[in-house]
């Protein structure tokens, strides 16, 4: 395997490990939050971070890696922080949307740094496919914080 394979797949498997914890960080948001749009569209969501996941661990099998497959510690203790902080303060609409914002603040970050690598070592068989998942992300960003920034508003 060549070194250029190598860091392709670190990097993939970097954003594999972000795309389960926005699987399993959108699925708590659906379990957290009454309202039954933001139910589906967290479900959604939750969803497609995990296509997400399969297509990245698909491309670092076809590279002869060995994707990831679990989330990251991180994003465990987020998930973990976000049940305690709801004990305590409710779980109520705008700071469930709060947590999303967060993680996906997380995610635009983790899509950066790997954009920044791919750039570095010249990574152009897997640019296309991080480059699309991250407007993905970013799309999911902006419409997380125009529904917090609503119901703020309320």
């Amino acid at each position: 395997m060549t070194d250029m394979n190598k860091e392709a797949i670190s990097v993939l498997n970097d954003l594999i490990e972000t795309s389960k914890d926005g699987q399993a960080g959108f699925k708590t948001c659906a379990e957290d939050i009454k309202h039954p749009e933001l139910k589906n569209l967290f479900i959604k969501r939750s969803a497609d971070c995990g296509v997400a996941a399969e297509q990245l661990q698909s491309a670092v099998r076809s590279m002869g890696g060995d994707p990831q497959t679990s989330t990251s510690v991180s994003g465990d203790l987020h998930r973990r922080w976000i049940d305690v902080k709801s004990m305590l303060t409710g779980k109520g609409e705008e700071s469930v949307l709060n947590e999303a914002e967060r993680g996906e603040d997380h995610a635009l970050k983790a899509y950066r740094d790997a954009m920044e690598k791919i750039n570095k070592h010249n990574l152009v068989g897997i640019r296309d496919l991080v480059e699309r998942q991250y407007h993905g992300v970013q799309r999911n960003h902006d419409q997380v914080k125009a529904l917090r920034n609503q119901a703020r508003a309320r």
